[in-house]
């Protein structure tokens, strides 16, 4: 089904967000600065958004929309919090940047090693990218090994070592690999399928002694929303413990969303490290990742492995993250997020099933994807199967009544507080009109 020229999009995308995209695509590669937002899989141009609050877009022409990104996870508490607003605006008055220590750096490293159960040192840096990135080379000097095991459709970030079937933008765009990523980069990354657990047994059986340490996404986002099995989490741990190598949790998009303390505390399986992105900056711009002190001290300067930013620490994005911890440990969101998760998935999978449309709903908390798969998907071989086609449909008829999903089939949605129950059921509204549009 071709997409790109329909009269839904068209009537879909203001004149101001067209125009906007046209001049856009002038000056800016694709006409964006992350592929996540150039609707390549849905097709048309995306919409340009001039502001947000609590559960709300709106796009340049006036357009509002609930969203159901959150900014691809962070904004758990809805945007414009007036807590982390108020926060961001005190920073700012203080100056954006010292290039200096601040006790308020100490503050966000308290908060995330008393609730993230993995983590008992942290160094905070300005993206999950970086986090990654970060995190790998700490484990290849720690344990003198040069490789390292990743999953298909799994992403974290655009590390050349992990740009190896990466899910999400990649595959969207259908660019599983990227051009400037050298064999050299790749050549010690082994993917795997996710869920696998024969072929997780046979690597290190095979290769153990060489292997630095296993990254994967404990809940993953990055091909849609598909939960580990209980015996491939439990088998990652043994087999990482058994064979010296370092177990990496890539929280960015499920650390503080899941529970406070990450997937790691949902399901009860504690990594070497973990990196985290999105809601521990609050919003802006910023990442970290901790782990076993033992780990931890061996980087400079209490070590020898290099890592170093400018801007890691920036007080502006500290004080987001701060003003946003608080407000998750002092008045946990989780039990509501589950009940409103809940009706959401189920209100969208019956809404899917009254019409007669193959689907799975697959749902951790507030993170779910409707799949348009006659299967269960458990890795990318499963997700691949989706109906591209029936995905843009869905995508552009919610467009059309006010509700504003992932414009790919492998993004999980997300989200927050502040959506109502009455918010919930009006999106269930909106997929049951567009399905009963469908002949």
């Amino acid at each position: 089904m071709s997409t790109a020229n329909s009269p839904a999009i068209h009537h879909a995308i203001g004149p101001k967000s067209r125009e906007a995209f046209a001049r856009a695509r002038k000056l800016i590669p694709g006409g964006v600065n992350s592929p996540a937002r150039a609707f390549g899989g849905v097709g048309g141009s995306p919409l340009f958004i001039q502001r947000a609050e609590g559960p709300w877009l709106e796009d340049i022409d006036g357009r509002r929309y609930l969203d159901y990104i959150g900014s691809w996870g962070p904004m758990i508490l809805g945007h414009a919090h007036p807590a982390v607003i108020e926060a961001i605006t005190q920073a700012a008055q203080r100056g954006t940047s010292y290039g200096a220590p601040t006790e308020a750096e100490s503050e966000l490293a308290e908060r995330i090693i008393r609730t993230v159960p993995s983590v008992e040192e942290v160094r905070l840096v300005n993206s999950g990218t970086e986090a990654t990135m970060s995190a790998i080379r700490v484990a290849r000097g720690v344990t003198g090994r040069e490789r390292i095991i990743k999953f298909a459709g799994n992403y974290h970030g655009h590390v050349d070592s992990l740009l190896v079937s990466a899910g999400s933008a990649a595959a969207t765009l259908g660019v599983p690999d990227s051009p400037g990523v050298t064999v050299g980069a790749s050549r010690d990354t082994l993917v795997l399928p996710y869920n696998d657990v024969p072929a997780l047994i046979r690597a290190f059986e095979e290769q153990g002694a060489e292997i630095a340490a296993v990254i994967l996404e404990p809940v993953v986002g990055n091909m849609g929303c598909v939960v580990p099995s209980f015996d491939f989490l439990e088998v990652l741990r043994n087999q990482t413990t058994r064979h010296g190598a370092i177990l990496i949790f890539d929280e960015v998009m499920t650390g503080f969303r899941l529970a406070l303390g990450g997937a790691q505390q949902l399901y009860g399986v504690t990594p070497d490290m973990t990196t985290l992105g999105k809601i521990v900056g609050g919003g802006m711009p910023l990442g970290a990742y901790g782990g076993k002190r033992e780990i931890m001290e061996q980087v400079l300067p209490a070590g020898k492995i290099f890592q170093a930013g400018t801007l890691s620490g920036n007080p502006v994005a500290v004080a987001a993250g701060n003003a946003t911890l608080a407000i998750l440990e002092s008045e946990p969101p989780y039990e509501y997020l589950e009940a409103m998760g809940k009706r959401l998935g189920d209100g969208l999978a019956a809404a899917a099933s009254a019409a007669g449309i193959p689907h799975q709903l697959q749902r951790v908390g507030s993170m779910m994807t409707l799949f348009f798969n006659a299967h269960p998907v458990q890795n990318w071989t499963d997700a691949d199967r989706s109906d591209r086609a029936a995905f843009a449909r869905y995508f552009w008829g919610l467009i059309e009544r006010g509700v504003y999903m992932p414009c790919s089939q492998f993004e999980a949605l997300f989200f927050s507080r502040t959506h109502t129950a009455e918010h919930i059921d009006q999106t269930i509204r909106a997929a049951e009109e567009v399905f009963a549009s469908w002949p």
